[in-house]
């Protein structure tokens, strides 16, 4: 299993950007790189990021368990 590298408003971002990038693709015909949108659309919904990953980066922040 692949550790979350990609906190909560980091995703959230990616995943309005990839959304938003690929139904532009889809409605108005905005060109194949309009599908780059996938990319952080998927990365996104995953929680983690191979860059960061690479660059050794992560936005992700581990929360304590209240019990």
């Amino acid at each position: 299993m692949l550790a979350l590298n990609e906190g909560v408003l980091d995703r959230t971002i990616r995943i309005v950007i990839g959304a938003m990038l690929v139904l532009f693709a889809i409605t108005i015909r905005g060109g194949g790189w309009a599908y780059v949108g996938l990319i952080p659309l998927i990365t996104g919904t995953i929680g983690y990021c191979p860059l960061y990953a690479l660059l050794g980066m992560s936005t992700y922040e581990e929360r304590e368990a209240t019990t």
